[in-house]
């Protein structure tokens, strides 16, 4: 598996930490995207596939996995 740096594990934290608000949640899922590694994309492919999350997040997370494909990053 590839290392994630910390920035994107801080940010995977908040993003699947369900005690927190959904907004707080969704930036990091957004914030995650913006980042556009391949390291980004294999943290937001592994939110997708959190039953956790709410369906509306994984949706973003499927999103933010796209856009990152799309632009060839």
């Amino acid at each position: 598996m590839v290392e994630q740096p910390d920035e994107l594990k801080k940010l995977v934290a908040v993003a699947t930490d369900i005690i927190l608000d959904v907004k707080l949640r969704s930036n990091a899922i957004k914030l995650i995207g913006d980042m556009g590694s391949y390291e980004a994309l294999l943290a937001l492919l592994s939110l997708v596939a959190n039953e956790k999350l709410t369906r509306g997040e994984r949706e973003l997370a499927l999103n933010e996995s796209r856009r990152i494909i799309k632009s060839g990053r």
